[in-house]
C-alpha cells in the first residue's frame, strides 16, 4: 500500500500543482550551468559515491514522494520540505526538535520579541550556491511573495495575519513591521526560507522551483533532482552559517511503498543508513538486525471530516454519535501497535497549549445511539472516503466495526491521497472523508495548528461545507482575538477555550494522533533524533 507522498493538507493550488508536476523536471536547461542540478530522472538510486571513509556518501531513505512542489513559500511536500531545510534558510530557524529558534541568516534574534518592529542584520559572508552574496533584497523579495494579496501560497496564512511589510534599510540590514505584538512570529520566519532574487525574478523561476529548482544559501546545495526516484545534495564549501553540513554527499530516495523502503535498510545488503516512515510491524525486526527504532510523538493524526450540507451530517449531534462509536484504544493497540493515542483535544498531549477538551469522545457506543435517536437518524449507511495512507489504511478496520455495532452500515473506500482531494477541489459530494494531517511540519505553537485547519477562507472549511455557519462565525472571531492577545497566559486560554468549541462540533476533528518512527544504523551515524513530523533533519547528524 502506498504511503501519502504529499501532504493532504496542502491547498488546493499546490496538490493541483503535485498532479501537474508529477512527471520529469524540465527547468534545468535554460539555467546557468551552476544552477543546472536537476535532471530529469530517473537516476540510480544506489549509492555512487565511492570508496569509504568520511567521504562516502549518506543515503536516506524518504516514505513520501519528492516530485511534490519544491517552491518554499507554497511547498506542503514532506519530502521537499525537509529537503528544503538543509538547502535554504530563513532569517531564523528552529530546531527540528524544540522548535526553538535559533539565527540563520540573521546574525541574532531580536531582543524584545514583543515589539512591533523587528531589525534583522544578515550573516558577513552568507552566499548562495551559485556563488551571489545575500543581501537584504533578497529578503524583501521573498516577504514580497509571501504577503502579496495577488499571489496565493500556502505561507501567506502563516504571516499575513501579523505581518504588515518588511522593508530593507541597507544592503545588509531588513526590519520587519509586525500590525500587533505576536512574539510567536520569531519561529514562524524558518518557513520564509531566502530565495535568490536573480534566479527567482524570471520570467517562469516560480514554475520552476515547483518542479524541483533549489537554490538557497543552506549547508547542502542540491546536485540532481529525479522525480520519483531520488535527490542528491553535496556539502556548500562556502557555508559559514551555524550548523555545518557533516557529510560531503547525500542521496536521498523515495520509496513510497513500505515493503521495499524496510528492505532497503535491514539486511546485510543494506543500502541506506536512515530511514523514516517506519511500519510499526518492521520495529521488531529492524532493531534485531542492530538499527536504532526512535518514534516522535506530535501532531500526526488521522482525522474525520464531515461534509456539513450532506444530511444528515450538519446535526452535531450525528457527527458526535459517530466519534463516541470508535473504539479508539483497540485501534491504538491494533493498528498502531501502541504508538499513538486517543484523541483528547484537537492538539496532541505534548503541545505546550494543551489543554484536555471539554467534550472527549472515549468509546460509548449507548450514547452513539442515544444521539442518533435524539437527531431522528436510523437506518444510516455511511461511505468513508479515506486515504491509502498505509497506517491509516491499518485503523480503517476499526471505525467500519465501530460504526456497524451501533447499526450504521459503513463502506471503506480508500484511494490515492491525489484522487480524494481532487474530489474534494472538484467540489464532489461525499459524506466522510478520513486522512491523515500534521501541522508540526509548519511549527508547534496552537494559533498556527488551528489556523492551518480552521479559519474563514480556510481549504479545509471549504472542504466540510461549514465556514458560513453560525457557529463557524463565532469560532473565527474567537481565533482572531486570540491572536491578537498580547498576554501569553491570556493568549493560551483563549486558545483552549475556542478548541473546547472546535471538539464539540467534531466538524473536522483527530480520532488519534501517531508516533512517526525513524530507523537508522547507530554503528554508522551519531547525532540522530527521531522528529514528530514526516522527513528527515540531518543538520546535527554526523558519521559515527
Amino acid at each position: 500500500m502506498r504511503d501519502d507522498d504529499v501532504n493532504p493538507g496542502a491547498p488546493a493550488p499546490l496538490r493541483r500543482q503535485f498532479l501537474k508536476y508529477s512527471g520529469a523536471l524540465g527547468a534545468a536547461a535554460a539555467l546557468t550551468p551552476a544552477l543546472a542540478a536537476c535532471s530529469a530522472g530517473p537516476e540510480s538510486t544506489n549509492d555512487t559515491g565511492g570508496g569509504g571513509g568520511k567521504d562516502r556518501t549518506l543515503t536516506a531513505v524518504i516514505g513520501y514522494g519528492n516530485d511534490g512542489s519544491w517552491d518554499p513559500t507554497q511547498t506542503a511536500s514532506a519530502f521537499a520540505m525537509a529537503a528544503n531545510n538543509h538547502i535554504y534558510e530563513g532569517l531564523l530557524d528552529t530546531d527540528p526538535i524544540t522548535r526553538e529558534p535559533y539565527p540563520a541568516l540573521a546574525t541574532a534574534i531580536p531582543r524584545d520579541p514583543s515589539a512591533t518592529t523587528w531589525r534583522f542584520s544578515l550573516r558577513p559572508g552568507a552566499t548562495f550556491h551559485d556563488g551571489t552574496p545575500v543581501t537584504a533584497d533578497d529578503v524583501v523579495f521573498v516577504f514580497d511573495r509571501i504577503l502579496d494579496p495577488h499571489t496565493q501560497t500556502l505561507a501567506k496564512g502563516f504571516f499575513a495575519p501579523w505581518l504588515d511589510s518588511v522593508r530593507k534599510t541597507d544592503a545588509r540590514t531588513i526590519e520587519l513591521v509586525l500590525k500587533f505584538p505576536f512574539p510567536d512570529g520569531l519561529a514562524r520566519l524558518t518557513l520564509a526560507k531566502v530565495m535568490p532574487r536573480h534566479v527567482f525574478s524570471r520570467p517562469g523561476a516560480w514554475d520552476d522551483a515547483v518542479k524541483g529548482l533549489a537554490v538557497g544559501s543552506g549547508p547542502y546545495r542540491q546536485t540532481a533532482h529525479h522525480p520519483k526516484s531520488n535527490t542528491t545534495f553535496e556539502a556548500f564549501a562556502a557555508y559559514n552559517g551555524p550548523r555545518r553540513p557533516a557529510f560531503h554527499r547525500m542521496n536521498w530516495l523515495t520509496i513510497v511503498d513500505a515493503a521495499p523502503r524496510v528492505a532497503k535498510i535491514s539486511g546485510t545488503g543494506a543500502g541506506a543508513q536512515i530511514a523514516d516512515n517506519i511500519p510499526y510491524a518492521n520495529i521488531p525486526r529492524l532493531e534485531q538486525g542492530g538499527l536504532k527504532v526512535a518514534g516522535g510523538a506530535g501532531m500526526n493524526n488521522l482525522f474525520l471530516m464531515f461534509n456539513t450540507r450532506h444530511k444528515p451530517f450538519d446535526d452535531v449531534r450525528v457527527r458526535q454519535a459517530l466519534h463516541y462509536a470508535i473504539d479508539t484504544e483497540k485501534m491504538v493497540r491494533v493498528a498502531l501497535k501502541g504508538h499513538g493515542r486517543p484523541a483528547s483535544s484537537f492538539l496532541n498531549e505534548g503541545n505546550p497549549g494543551y489543554r484536555r477538551a471539554k467534550t472527549v469522545y472515549d468509546h460509548d457506543p449507548d450514547r452513539a445511539r442515544a444521539l442518533l435517536k435524539a437527531a431522528g437518524v436510523t437506518d444510516l449507511s455511511v461511505e468513508i472516503l479515506a486515504v491509502n495512507v498505509s497506517w491509516i489504511v491499518d485503523c480503517l478496520p476499526t471505525v467500519k466495526s465501530s460504526w456497524d455495532a451501533i447499526g450504521v452500515r459503513t463502506t471503506l473506500a480508500p484511494q490515492e491521497t491525489t484522487a480524494v482531494f481532487t474530489k474534494m477541489d472538484q467540489k464532489q459530494d461525499y459524506q466522510v472523508v478520513a486522512a491523515a494531517s500534521n501541522p508540526n511540519q509548519f511549527g508547534r505553537d496552537a494559533d498556527l495548528i488551528m489556523h492551518y485547519n480552521y479559519g474563514p477562507g480556510n481549504l479545509w472549511m471549504r472542504y466540510t461545507r461549514w465556514e458560513g455557519h453560525p457557529v463557524a462565525r463565532r469560532l473565527f472571531r474567537d481565533m482572531d482575538r486570540a491572536t491578537r492577545e498580547p498576554d501569553p497566559a491570556r493568549k493560551k486560554a483563549m486558545i483552549q477555550d475556542y478548541v473546547d468549541v472546535v471538539a464539540e462540533q467534531a466538524v473536522l476533528y483527530p480520532v488519534v494522533h501517531n508516533e512517526l518512527m525513524t530507523a537508522w544504523d547507530p554503528r554508522q551515524l551519531s547525532g540522530i533524533r527521531a522528529q514528530p513530523y514526516p522527513g528527515l533533519n540531518l543538520l546535527q547528524a554526523t558519521w559515527a
